[in-house]
């Protein structure tokens, strides 16, 4: 049976700034910098995020006024609408629905795959509640048990079990402790090398 193919791919760092990186700024809080280019295990980042949150009094609104201000990096959506021309194309992010839209609006609406927030009577971002344990990976294999050849694409820690799991997995514009750590895969660093493997593969 010929298989269909499918792109699963992250979010921030490879479409858009990083969320919390723009936060840290324009806070001025240097320690919600840390990202899932720093720091393996998500639980212990996003504890990490909240606790400081919770002691600087940043509430969700805060957190959104920063995100609406966030442009697609250059190319990003040109890029995005070739691929959902072009294939089955999702994004798979551990962020989160109460952060998403501005950035999906900007990107031309791709579907979007990731986690919500439990937010307090005060606006406060009280806990996260993830939409799967290691929802990247489960995306990919879910779509691989529907008979597609998905290839996959990301820059961080909490890629990797995604691009394992793909039939084709590529680091995009990983930092270099991610390269080090992870030397098989690929990496890419620029849509248009991207576009021209993806078209000589699909």
């Amino acid at each position: 049976m010929k298989k269909l193919h499918a792109v699963c791919s992250d979010l921030e760092g490879v479409w858009v700034p990083e969320v919390w990186i723009n936060v840290a700024d324009r806070t001025g809080i240097p320690e919600l910098r840390l990202t899932t280019r720093d720091i393996r295990n998500y639980d212990e980042l996003m504890q990490h995020r909240l606790k400081i949150l919770r002691e600087k009094n940043i509430t969700l609104r805060d957190i959104q006024q920063v995100i609406a201000t966030i442009e697609p990096l250059d190319g990003a959506p040109e890029m995005v609408n070739w691929l959902k021309g072009m294939t089955r194309f999702i994004l798979v992010s551990d962020t989160f629905v109460e952060f998403a839209d501005p950035l999906m609006e900007k990107l031309g609406r791709p579907t979007l795959f990731c986690n919500s927030l439990e937010i307090d009577e005060n606006g406060m971002v009280a806990d996260y509640i993830l939409r799967q344990r290691d929802g990247k990976r489960h995306t990919v294999r879910a779509l691989k048990s529907l008979n597609f050849d998905v290839y996959a694409f990301g820059d961080s820690y909490n890629d990797i079990t995604m691009l394992q799991e793909a039939d084709h997995g590529v680091l995009f514009r990983p930092p270099q402790n991610v390269i080090d750590d992870y030397p098989e895969f690929t990496v890419i660093n620029d849509y248009r090398e991207l576009r021209k493997l993806l078209e000589e593969k699909l």
